[in-house]
């Protein structure tokens, strides 16, 4: 028989039970971490809906706020004015 040489590598068609074991690990891992991923982007999501409902109420009250501040800005000048008149009365004598 004649020798055969060999320059490269051999490629072994068989698999044994540890890469097997190694290779149902990986997969685990790649879905575990996977599933992982995927409820922390729907714990993100519940987060990012509460806050922009947050906002939307906060922008709501100063809204609000800032109709009052109007409202009582208004009331203001008109006890000025009506302040204002009852001291030109007194000075005129009525």
């Amino acid at each position: 028989m004649a020798e055969e040489k060999t320059n490269g590598w051999k490629f072994s068609k068989q698999v044994n039970l540890s890469v097997l074991v190694q290779l149902v690990l990986l997969a685990s891992l790649i879905i575990g971490s996977w599933v992982n991923l995927q409820r922390q982007l729907d714990l993100l999501q519940r987060d990012v809906t509460m806050l922009l409902e947050s906002q939307r109420r906060f922008e709501v009250k100063v809204g609000q706020l800032s109709d009052k501040a109007v409202e009582y800005e208004y009331r203001l000048r008109a006890v000025e004015k009506n302040f204002g008149l009852m001291r030109k009365q007194k000075r005129v004598g009525f």
